[in-house]
């Protein structure tokens, strides 16, 4: 038990003993101890005689703050970076954390239902996987969430066991391209028969991160599905997103500040009748069905989070001074006393159709390019490597700011 008494060279009046300022800030003294040993509050003055602890009455607010913090659930390497910063800025990192929280309690909320309905169903054939997308329309707005007719709804050509079920096969094309301003390209994409991927890295190590996250989808074995369940190829999903987790921190872990470096990663894993999908960070994919071009990822980052709240409109977002600020994304392994934004990503399966046409892109797109023009140069394109070009050569001609990672890819019949 900490005895109290009078601060070696201080004027009385000046500090408080602990037991007073626990009084004052309504927290316990052994918090306040707890707090010091972290290195979240520390005392104003410490007797190098007794080591009786003493407080200044105007640390009061910053030891309520700890306390608030804690209350929601906030880790304590991360209290710790925001009661070091000033108000606006703690403001900034709070709004961060709590929309990362919503963002992964909604990835939560959507598989419980899931696995409510799938359970439900008792063998049957589960009624509709979890899923959003959103219609860029015609004008380039954001227009209101709903899914197009036939989007992830078994029965339909090509799902399994569907009535006049038939083979399909992707057709795709893949391209990365510097940009005009930036002297090195961070991003990767890949498309193949059975995998489609984009990244976008950033930091000291993000060419080796991104690079690191698609080659560690490519040794996936994923067979026709027929055989495996809807629960199967879930669980098999998160597995390969584990696995691109682990390469990204393998990859950085020789930077020196491995927790700076990271990237996106937005891929699809074709099975043979459906497409899993992973995703985190602001990457995109996009599915063009009925002429209509679909968002059907959501971004993690500050500024959507924002517009889900309705601090911001679509319009106002587009034109947002601020820092591009992930939520979510995968870095390396964080350092003692660092705030990491790495977490797991999102995974779903998708039920497609013969004649649907998907584009994967980085931000170097999508950031840059109007939706209009996304959609008008995905649907004049004949074909995926056409629309790759098409869709680079927008981003350069709006400047080219960042790099560009984008992949596009057919469902065709089988031949």
């Amino acid at each position: 038990m900490e005895r109290e008494g009078r601060p070696v060279g201080a004027e009385s009046g000046e500090l408080v003993t602990i037991g007073e300022f626990a009084r004052l800030s309504r927290l316990s003294a052994k918090a306040l101890r707890r707090y010091d040993e972290l290195g979240l509050l520390r005392p104003a003055l410490v007797d190098p005689v007794n080591g009786y602890r003493y407080y200044d009455p105007a640390q009061v607010e910053g030891a309520r703050l700890v306390a608030w913090l804690r209350r929601i659930g906030m880790p304590l390497n991360r209290i710790g970076r925001v009661v070091a910063l000033d108000a606006g800025a703690a403001a900034v990192e709070i709004r961060a954390y709590w929309a990362r929280v919503e963002a992964e309690t909604a990835a939560r909320r959507d598989l419980a239902m899931y696995l409510v309905d799938h359970l439900s169903a008792e063998g049957r054939t589960m009624s509709r996987m979890p899923d959003s997308a959103e219609n860029t329309g015609s004008s380039g707005s954001a227009g209101s969430a709903g899914v197009p007719a036939g989007l992830g709804v078994p029965g339909g050509l090509g799902a399994p066991g569907g009535p006049g079920a038939v083979a399909l096969a992707i057709r795709c094309a893949a391209l990365t391209d510097i940009g005009v301003v930036r002297t090195a390209n961070q991003d990767a994409a890949f498309a193949g028969p059975r995998l489609l991927a984009v990244a976008d890295g950033f930091g000291e190590g993000g060419a080796e991160a991104s690079a690191a996250a698609i080659e560690a989808l490519q040794p996936s074995t994923w067979g026709r599905d027929g055989a495996l369940s809807a629960a199967d190829l879930l669980n098999a999903l998160e597995e390969t997103a584990d696995s691109a987790a682990r390469a990204v921190r393998d990859a950085v872990a020789p930077c020196a500040d491995p927790d700076g470096s990271g990237t996106t990663l937005t891929a699809m894993l074709w099975t043979g009748s459906r497409l899993g999908l992973v995703h985190i960070g602001d990457s995109r994919a996009y599915l063009l069905r009925g002429g209509e071009l679909f968002r059907i990822t959501h971004d993690h980052s500050l500024v959507q989070s924002m517009i889900d709240d309705g601090s911001l409109s679509p319009e106002e977002a587009a034109s947002h001074p601020g820092p591009a600020l992930l939520l979510k994304a995968l870095v390396g392994e964080a350092r003692p006393g660092a705030v990491a934004v790495a977490c797991r990503a999102d995974v779903r399966l998708r039920e497609v159709l013969a004649g649907d046409r998907y584009l994967l892109c980085s931000d170097g797109l999508s950031a840059v390019v109007e939706a209009a023009d996304l959609r008008a140069a995905v649907v004049a394109a004949d074909d995926p490597q056409e629309a790759v070009r098409r869709l680079a050569g927008l981003a350069r001609e709006a400047g080219g700011p960042d790099n560009v990672a984008c992949v596009v890819a057919d469902v065709v019949v089988e031949e």
